[in-house]
């Protein structure tokens, strides 16, 4: 026997004998829905649109709740994207992604003989992008917002200032990243205690609660000038850390036009770069669109070989030609050619694994001119929203802006620090994502929207690192060609591939024992994985109500109406 197969297979066949039910219906509502990571966040947007906000303010509203009740990835010191679809079908994109210091250079994290300073790109004040998301917030209110700012942005602040009851996975993460809060903020957070956090515990954040307050009473000018900016670049000084002033003044959010495609019956609606979500997305139901995946079934050996191998191909792809399209000349066009696309499986065999040493980026045509955590949400006059934004790993740069309140992300892990060096999730990648001053890096991220028959299907997307792509992929697979509910599609086992590292990471209840066994004399090096991604994402039924899909892997929860 291979080894390390018996363990493998002795795990498997434990836990895939409790699947969860594929069938589990969420949240069924009439007319409004929003679906995030925390319970508090997703009630709190689901009341703006009651009290007359449209999917947008909703979408404001919900993102500073998360910076306040679920600090591991919802922030206001990070960034992120945003895919919008209006009622009439009008739709647009949101480029809120951090951006490279003035002061930064591609070599940055390495040594004088050009090795790679371990965890200098992951920890520390070096470790942060200049941050997006306030501005982010701004602009989308600016040309979509209904209710006015200081409303919609005074439900973090009430959480921020009261405090709020900690989940128990929050208070376990809290307790878990305690030292490296300690180690990495030159200023002590004020919540940290002698004591560990338990679940129930009311967690109260003044210094946030103030400078959420200078945000909401000054806008923009709240967090990248004034007092805040202050406060950030103080805490880049005592840390060696190199965003200035200037940068933060400078920083802008961009509106891009979204990525688009179809996949049978249902239009594709996603983030073009720096995102390569949209792309990669496309690319994989391109390829899986000619293979008969209803008659194979979910998750089967076929369904799930085709996949692997469709992964491998596309991610390759990601690690070449993606970027920010400032800064390179993003081949769009060429890499989503249909033709282009197909071809790249012309290697493909349904027999066995192929070894990821033997693939290789394609040659699309040429450029042709241009943690994590995600919420769905729709409004009631069926405005759709979906937004996947970031501090990158869990809670950043571990870094607490003195007298702020809030956490800075390590986004410059995202970029590659040095061609072919892999970050702090596998990604490899060379030339189109190297580090440059005033640069996007690279995201996973895959905001995504999907129409069927010129209608509003699907708002989904996840966190998840490299893991996010295929967890959407996976996800929008599970309605429409397995027939899965919304929740049973989020709840359904998911595996990943990336091309590099070769191997396949899948959780316990992805695959039957046999098909685990299958794959792996087929050649796939499979290895379990305890979770990957943590979808959220709605559903418009047939009969025109909405079920939400919160994802059972955190607090995520549905609210609406």
């Amino acid at each position: 026997m291979v080894k390390g197969l018996l363990p493998l297979l002795i795990f498997f066949c434990i836990v895939s004998c409790s699947k969860r039910d594929l069938d589990e219906k969420g949240l069924v509502t009439d007319e409004a829905m929003v679906v995030s990571a925390h319970p508090l966040a997703s009630e709190v947007g689901a009341e703006i649109i009651k009290r007359g906000g449209n999917a947008v303010d909703a979408a404001i509203a919900v993102q500073f709740a998360l910076a306040v009740v679920y600090p591991d990835a919802g922030n206001i010191g990070g960034g992120g994207f945003l895919v919008l679809r209006q009622h009439n079908g009008n739709i647009d994109a949101l480029d809120y992604r951090e951006k490279a210091p003035a002061a930064a250079q591609r070599s940055m994290y390495q040594n004088e003989e050009g090795e790679v300073i371990e965890g200098l790109s992951v920890k520390g004040h070096l470790a942060a992008g200049v941050p997006g998301t306030v501005d982010g917030m701004v602009r989308a209110h600016e040309k979509y917002g209904s209710m006015p700012w200081e409303e919609l942005v005074q439900p973090a602040v009430d959480l921020a200032a009261n405090g709020f009851p900690l989940t128990e996975k929050e208070a376990e993460k809290l307790n878990e990243q305690r030292e490296d809060f300690i180690r990495y903020s030159t200023e002590k957070p004020e919540f940290i205690l002698n004591d560990e956090w338990e679940e129930g515990d009311t967690l109260q954040l003044k210094d946030l609660a103030q400078t959420l307050e200078l945000i909401k009473e000054r806008g923009r000018a709240g967090f990248y000038e004034g007092a805040t900016a202050d406060k950030i670049v103080a805490e880049m000084e005592r840390g060696n850390g190199i965003i200035s002033k200037e940068d933060l003044k400078a920083y802008q959010s961009v509106w891009r036009e979204p990525v688009t495609s179809n996949y049978k019956d249902y239009k594709i609606i996603s983030m073009p770069p720096p995102s390569s979500g949209g792309i990669a997305l496309i690319q994989l139901l391109t390829i899986t669109e000619d293979y008969p995946l209803k008659k194979w079934g979910w998750n089967t050996l076929e369904t799930a070989h085709l996949m692997i191998e469709a992964e491998r191909r596309v991610y390759a792809d990601r690690a070449k030609h993606l970027g920010d399209p400032a800064f390179y000349d993003v081949p769009v066009e060429g890499l989503l050619d249909r033709a282009y696309i197909k071809g790249r499986m012309s290697d493909y065999s349904p027999e066995k694994a192929t070894d990821s040493d033997d693939i290789s980026a394609g040659n699309p045509a040429p450029y042709e001119s241009p943690n994590t955590t995600h919420y769905s949400i729709v409004d009631q006059e069926g405005n759709a929203v979906s937004v996947t934004t970031t501090l990158n790993s869990s809670f950043g740069a571990k870094v607490f802006v003195g007298g702020a309140g809030f956490l800075l992300n390590n986004e410059m892990n995202d970029f590659s620090v040095k061609p072919g060096y892999p970050n702090i999730y596998g990604l490899v990648g060379g030339e189109a994502n190297a580090i440059a001053p005033g640069k996007r890096m690279l995201s996973s991220m895959t905001p995504t929207i999907l129409e069927k028959n010129g209608n509003l299907f699907m708002v989904v997307g996840s966190p998840g690192g490299s893991t996010i792509i295929t967890s959407v992929y996976q996800t929008i697979l599970n309605v429409v060609e397995h027939g899965f509910t919304m929740q049973g599609a989020v709840n359904a086992g998911r595996f990943h591939h990336q091309w590099k590292p070769d191997g396949v990471l899948a959780e316990w209840r992805a695959f039957s024992f046999g098909e685990f066994l299958r794959l792996w004399l087929k050649g796939h090096k499979t290895v379990p994985n305890s979770g990957i991604g943590r979808v959220d994402a709605v559903l418009v039924l047939p009969d025109g109500r909405l079920e939400g899909g919160a994802d059972p892997r955190g607090d995520d929860a549905a609210a609406g109406f």
